[in-house]
């Protein structure tokens, strides 16, 4: 009898299931704008223990958030093509592991930054948390057609957390990131809900393509676009930054209207998913840019 129930003993999940809870391309993308507003923050090198343990707290919080999003969602998961094979819709990680998970996360994450860091640090990155796991996935997503917008702020945090991590404080140059990220946000992500409409509208979501129509919200994604192309040269305006991210910013701004208006144009929604793949290498050159000019303006100032 024992033998036999063993038998049916449900395989523990395997560590490949609870890296995917994490949304680790998300969460990659995170650590590596927090990383650039650290060495952003600083005329000089970021000090190892500030780069690694600042780098490794917020990107543990950011897993938990992730995890968190996923457990409360999985009834969402289950109903859309993109996200049903994720290891809580099919019941490769319980409920159980996978809050277990999310804590050890958020506490080892808030931990090393109170500790290592400062608290300053901790308490924005908690509030991030919050506003990620909780206040976006459990009201805003469900609540309004402006739930992107509205709860875009928390993903817009982590430049600001890489700055305070070394400067203990923020100040206009962080909010700046700040800006440009959370203007950036709402055209990424309906980019993808014009291409994912149907299954949003089948998980009952009211994402705007859903309440207002794929046309409405193709013209939202080119109106933001063009204040995102207005926000990310803000840096060269207020002289924090140099000429060469200047034209880089722009260059890149150009490329993301081209692909905004594009899909406005066309009937085939299906061209969103050009504009969201376009909007993550956007982003991630930015940010590049940012990093070179600071290094070009550091070594030959003008």
């Amino acid at each position: 009898m024992l033998t036999e129930e063993f038998g049916k003993a449900k395989p523990r999940a395997q560590w490949r299931e609870y890296y995917a809870l994490t949304k680790p391309g998300v969460v990659q993308l995170l650590v590596f704008t927090a990383i650039v507003g650290m060495l952003l923050a600083t005329p000089g090198m970021v000090p190892w223990h500030v780069l690694v343990l600042g780098s490794l707290g917020i990107g543990l919080a950011a897993a938990s958030g992730a995890t968190v999003n996923q457990i409360l969602d999985q009834r969402i998961d289950a109903q859309m093509g993109r996200t049903k094979h994720r290891p809580l819709p099919t019941g490769r990680v319980s409920d159980k592991d996978a809050i277990a998970f999310a804590l050890t996360l958020g506490l080892l994450g808030l931990g090393i930054l109170v500790v290592a860091i400062n608290p300053l640090t901790a308490l924005l990155t908690f509030f991030g948390l919050i506003g990620y796991a909780v206040v976006y996935t459990v009201y805003l997503k469900r609540a309004t057609p402006q739930n992107i917008v509205i709860g875009g702020a928390a993903g817009a945090v982590p430049p600001v957390l890489g700055w305070t991590a070394v400067q203990n404080e923020v100040d206009a140059f962080a909010i700046v990131l700040f800006l440009i990220i959370f203007t950036w946000t709402p055209p990424h992500f309906w980019a993808l809900a014009v291409a994912r409409k149907d299954e949003y509208a089948k998980a009952n979501i009211p994402m705007l393509p859903v309440t207002h129509g794929a046309l409405v919200t193709k013209n939202f994604i080119v109106g933001y676009t063009i204040m995102l192309c207005v926000v990310s040269v803000l840096p060269y305006f207020l002289k924090m930054t140099g000429l060469f991210y200047f034209l880089g910013a722009s260059a890149l701004g150009l490329g993301f209207l081209y692909y905004a208006i594009d899909l406005r144009l066309s009937s085939d929604n299906s061209k969103g998913m050009r504009t969201f793949a376009y909007s993550i290498s956007y982003l991630v050159a930015l940010f590049t840019f940012l990093l070179v000019d600071h290094y070009i303006t550091l070594f030959w100032p003008a």
